[in-house]
């Protein structure tokens, strides 16, 4: 169990942790010398059995808010300090409402320096307390008057009895989840390099285990832990960790980071939340700034209102934050949200998407996505997530939602995990089949529309089908639809089994003729015109026979009556693809010198290539499309 401090400053909070555990969290020479805590003080005291009871003694200045929830964020129960001279202050106030809004429900209360007042005073500040407390989770909090001056004081003995006895009835935190930690101090050690320490959130993580530094992305190496200040092979959710790492510098490793499974956690400058506004805060605003604090985390975002214009006093909204720069959350985690100045707490909430779309945040279709995933944080499963995702969802995104490996996630009996391992996705049976008519039916149309063309691109089909679909479920289905015989490819073009030409005898032959001229003819073939009159046959003829020749994938129709042997054309796309390599696009002009034909070809070429998917017209030349399987059947 990990308990954490609250109160004003100057109340005792670090005297207290040094009178129930002997060790003074108080590390800095200038704290000492102030007499005040400025960052995060750590004790431990064990607890009957093998078990540690861990302490984070924060800071309680208003002007060190931010490190007061950057330990806050990871402890399960809250000693909150109140002094008796003083009594409920300023901090006082901040600090509990920083600890309802991260959800901690369970504490304590030590009103201490009672050797500084009255039994009367003492008896007011007490119910002054309860007072305070009365709305909050914490209403029921016990309260131990007591002075941690002095040695042996009745009140810290029965405070620490209260403590231990909890620690020992203390539920684990369940191991299933990803292994994530909140960095909030690294340091390095002579002999052993980097060491960060944080509270673990989830999962466990052992000794020699690789982890990501988020969000930079960069992996390191557990070389040691510290659990509970104790070594250990392993260190597991709901510990206090030390994490000794190779492959890393101290100075690329800062609170607000994480350490996490690379499957936990994705960098987003968008997170969808739930968020709370508190009372007595002035109105919120669209569009506003605020610092926001989630992890050990803190970064300005911009609030865009989802569902209302404003935000008042004691409301709640589902609300988009956009930062300056990357963050990482999973799905329910929690944050605080302070004013533009970082004066004071004005509000927090529980985030709902940890990638959230920087389009149609507002549309009906997302919000109502939010409320299933919403739903699934209360308990009520993944049915209502899949219902309301048609497309399915890629179990890369399902696991930051959830925090859990696909083998530990309870699936409805009517999903269906498709994809290739790894990067697959989940999705109901009937959101299934129903993506597999919308395709046939889109192909269908195609073949109506261009009955000359040979079949339609994998990519091109996705875009006028389901254009909004993730890349490894489109495969899945095409790949289904295959293997079940409802649309066949042909090379890189895509039909439906129906969609067939034959040729007769005559026509085989005067395709072959017809072939050969065009391949002589490389870069810069014949028109049909030319063709009828070399072969020499009805230009009509000639033209008929082409097009079943393009059905079928042999040659191209890059403009009405310019056909182009495959080979041609395969031979123009590979040089296309060179000079994208080499700039990153492609100018006309370049391509046009590269393959030596006049600008009105080169532009016809290109605009072909447009056309079939391959490329894509941009204000600085064509790119390639990275999602093009024409593209892939044409470079092999």
């Amino acid at each position: 169990m990990i308990i954490g401090t609250a109160g004003h400053i100057d109340h005792g909070k670090t005297s207290l942790v040094r009178a129930l555990t002997g060790i003074d969290t108080d590390r800095l020479k200038e704290e000492k010398e102030r007499g005040i805590s400025i960052q995060l003080g750590y004790a431990y005291a064990p607890v009957s059995g093998s078990e540690i009871l861990g302490f984070i003694d924060v800071p309680g200045h208003e002007r060190l808010v931010h490190t007061m929830v950057a330990g806050a964020g990871g402890i399960d129960f809250a000693l909150l300090v109140v002094a008796a001279d003083d009594g409920v202050m300023p901090q006082t106030r901040e600090h509990l409402n920083i600890l309802e809004l991260l959800g901690v429900r369970s504490g304590a209360v030590a009103l201490s320096k009672i050797d500084r007042v009255d039994q009367a005073r003492s008896l007011a500040v007490a119910a002054q307390i309860r007072a305070l407390l009365a709305p909050t989770s914490l209403h029921d909090a016990p309260l131990f008057t007591l002075n941690a001056a002095v040695t042996d004081d009745p009140g810290v003995a029965a405070l620490r009895a209260h403590l231990m006895s909890i620690a020992a009835n203390w539920p684990m935190r369940s191991e299933a989840g990803l292994f994530r930690l909140a960095v909030d101090r690294v340091f390095t050690l002579p002999g052993r390099g980097t060491v960060a320490t944080g509270t673990a959130l989830a999962g466990r993580i052992h000794v020699g285990d690789t982890v990501t530094v988020m969000p930079s992305g960069a992996p390191v190496r557990v070389r040691s832990i510290h659990a509970q200040n104790r070594e250990c092979e392993s260190g597991r959710a709901g510990q206090r960790c030390a994490l000794n790492l190779t492959g890393i510098d101290r100075t690329a490793l800062t609170r607000g980071d994480w350490l996490a499974d690379p499957r936990a956690l994705h960098a987003s400058t968008r997170l969808d939340v739930q968020l709370r506004w508190l009372s007595g805060s002035a109105r919120l605003a669209n569009r506003a700034v605020l610092h926001v604090h989630v992890g050990t985390a803190r970064r300005v975002a911009r609030v865009m209102l989802l569902e209302v214009n404003e935000l008042t006093a004691g409301g709640s909204a589902r609300a988009q934050l956009v930062f300056d720069s990357p963050v990482c959350s999973v799905a329910g985690d929690v944050f605080i949200a302070r004013d533009a100045q970082a004066r004071h707490t004005v509000g927090g909430g529980v985030v709902i998407d940890p990638d959230a779309p920087a389009r149609r945040q507002r549309s009906p279709a997302r919000l109502a996505y939010l409320t299933a995933v919403q739903r699934m944080l209360r308990g009520e499963g993944m049915l209502p997530l899949l219902e309301n995702s048609p497309q399915g969802i890629e179990l890369q995104q399902l696991v930051r939602l959830c925090g859990l490996a696909p083998e530990h996630m309870t699936l409805p009996p009517q999903a269906l995990i498709v994809g290739p391992a790894g990067r697959g996705a989940m999705i109901l049976d009937a959101h299934w089949r129903s993506l597999g008519q919308r395709a046939l039916e889109a192909l269908r149309r195609f073949h109506q529309q261009q009955p000359d063309e040979p079949g339609i691109d994998r990519a091109r089909l996705r875009r006028i089908s389901a254009p909004t679909i993730a890349d490894p479920i489109w495969r899945a289905l095409i790949d289904e639809l295959v293997q079940r015989q409802l649309l066949q490819q042909s090379e890189c073009w895509l039909h439906l089994p129906e969609h067939r030409v034959s040729l007769s005898e005559r026509e085989r032959e005067l395709a072959q003729k017809l072939q050969s001229a065009l391949a002589a003819g490389g870069f810069d073939p014949p028109w049909v015109r030319e063709l009828a009159h070399a072969v020499p046959t009805d230009e009509e003829e000639v033209r008929r026979v082409l097009r079943k020749s393009a059905v079928l994938g042999e040659v191209y129709e890059v403009v009405r009556d310019l056909f182009y042997h495959r080979d041609s054309i395969r031979a123009l796309a590979r040089q296309l693809h060179s000079l994208y390599q080499q700039h990153g696009f492609v100018e006309a002009a370049d391509y046009r010198d590269s393959i030596g034909l006049g600008r009105k070809r080169t532009i016809q070429v290109l605009e072909f290539f447009d056309r079939v998917g391959y490329t894509r017209r941009t204000p600085r030349g064509r790119v390639l499309r990275a999602d093009s399987s024409w593209r892939e059947a044409t470079l092999t």
